[in-house]
């Protein structure tokens, strides 16, 4: 069974390898994903995170699922050491950066809570994977080659979530500075147990820049990065190369 909608801003698909699953199921998962959108879109302005940012709503009022977040990006900056951060100094509190990793986490517990036992929840490219006989595969897109991968990643129960500028730019802040994270990496992969860790770990290393990004991920226990330079060359941290389930696209090195 398979379902694709526009929600949260992006694609989200949603594929599951059982033989018995109501829609029903993926009602209840997308009918979430909405009422996430209602409550953090930035972009909708009667959205629970809008108004708490305008002073309309004290946290205390706002949904609970909303303090839950704004809670967990405050520990993610402080495991990132900063370069993870929800806060901006104009706009106040944004919680983007980790919205949709957290609510696809959620869709998963809940397939899981529905009996379902082999899914993939792929949310604009940032990816959940759970169970199955066999292994999903999850392709890391080509920074520069459209019709391409660069490599994939296969595995039962990860998650997987790339940040990069090779489609948007230089859109990564590093928080410090507040000017766009520069350096040689073009993309970095990182995997994971969840998504909302994965993807906020990855958009911290990149805003790390690529010697000191790659080498804060290899210290994260659980976690592991595939980085991909501007020159095409390939870094990984230890604990990727079990994942990886094709020859890399260029030589590589491991980070220590």
């Amino acid at each position: 069974m398979r379902r694709v909608e526009h929600v949260m801003g992006t694609a989200i698909g949603v594929e599951v390898r059982d033989r018995s699953v109501s829609e029903g199921v993926l009602d209840s998962v997308y009918g979430w994903l909405r009422y996430v959108d209602a409550r953090f879109s930035t972009c909708r302005s009667d959205s629970d995170i809008s108004r708490l940012r305008r002073g309309e709503l004290a946290l205390d009022e706002c949904a609970a699922e909303v303090g839950e977040v704004l809670e967990r990006c405050e520990v993610l900056r402080g495991e990132t050491n900063g370069f993870f951060d929800a806060r901006y100094k104009d706009a106040g509190v944004d919680p983007t950066g980790l919205v949709k990793g957290w609510a696809v986490d959620f869709a998963g517990e809940l397939l899981r809570r529905s009996g379902v036992e082999s899914f993939c929840v792929n949310a604009g490219g940032d990816v959940l994977v759970g169970g199955g006989q066999e292994p999903w595969r999850v392709g890391i897109q080509h920074p520069f080659l459209r019709d391409r991968l660069a490599a994939v990643v296969e595995g039962h129960d990860l998650a997987v979530a790339t940040s990069g500028t090779y489609e948007r730019g230089d859109h990564i802040l590093d928080p410090h500075t507040h000017a766009a994270a520069s350096g040689p990496l073009v993309a970095l992969t990182v995997v994971g147990p969840d998504l909302a860790t994965t993807d906020a770990y990855a958009t911290a290393a990149i805003a790390m820049g690529a010697g000191d990004g790659i080498e804060w991920l290899a210290a994260q226990p659980g976690y592991c990065g595939f980085a991909i330079g501007a020159d095409l060359t390939t870094t990984r941290t230890p604990g990727m190369q079990p994942f990886l389930a094709t020859p890399l696209a260029a030589p590589s090195r491991s980070a220590s």
